[in-house]
């Protein structure tokens, strides 16, 4: 993959998953913005993806 390939794939990720995310909202009202962020980083399976989506984006510019 080219590094414009992983930035539309990860565009096309936060725009159909995280954008408007019911467990977000909850999770900012429940626990506050940083803990919920720590969810979708380490908890949610879209974090996952887009962490691998970083991860190959990061071996193209080594």
């Amino acid at each position: 993959m080219d590094k414009l390939t992983i930035m539309n794939e990860i565009n096309k990720v936060l725009d159909t998953y995280c954008e408007g995310c019911f467990v977000k909202r909850q999770q900012v009202k429940d626990i506050g913005k940083t803990s919920a962020h720590q969810f979708c980083i380490r908890t949610c399976t879209i974090g996952e993806q887009l962490q691998f989506l970083g991860n190959e984006m990061n071996k193209l510019t080594k």
